[in-house]
């Protein structure tokens, strides 16, 4: 019988891992600056939706009997506010682009407004998609 005295080599924890650690390594780091991207995105979307000018803008819409009558009631956001709005204590400015809808339809809220102590809306204005209408609701 011979004897067998050999040296086994145990491969060390990289060797026998890589090919998992590797994808999952990437993977979670893409997930981590996916989930980095959203919460900026949607941090800035509730501070719009938060603002002087947004609720302002969306109380004056709700309260149109033109825009009732065209888009139907009740008057809501549908979908994602685009635009920028810049406050620094009490100036600023706001260009905004707040989609909504009614029970009837779909349109676009415009919002442009100058903050001089409160805000003064330069132009506030739905433009409905059905009839392709623009609404002024400055015009008393």
């Amino acid at each position: 019988m011979e004897d067998s005295n050999e040296l086994i080599v145990r491969k060390n924890w990289w060797d026998r891992n890589w090919k998992w650690f590797v994808p999952t390594g990437c993977l979670s780091l893409l997930v981590l600056f996916g989930l980095f991207i959203a919460g900026i995105f949607f941090g800035v979307t509730s501070m719009i939706k938060e603002s002087d000018a947004y609720a302002g803008a969306m109380k004056e819409v709700q309260q149109n009997e033109i825009v009732k009558q065209k888009l139907g009631t009740p008057i809501e956001t549908d979908g994602m506010v685009s635009g920028s709005i810049n406050v620094s204590n009490n100036t600023g400015n706001c260009d905004l682009q707040i989609p909504i809808k009614g029970s009837k339809g779909k349109g676009t809220l415009f919002v442009i407004a100058v903050k001089k102590g409160k805000w003064k809306y330069n132009e506030l204005s739905v433009y409905v998609n059905a009839t392709d209408e623009e609404i002024d609701l400055l015009e008393k």
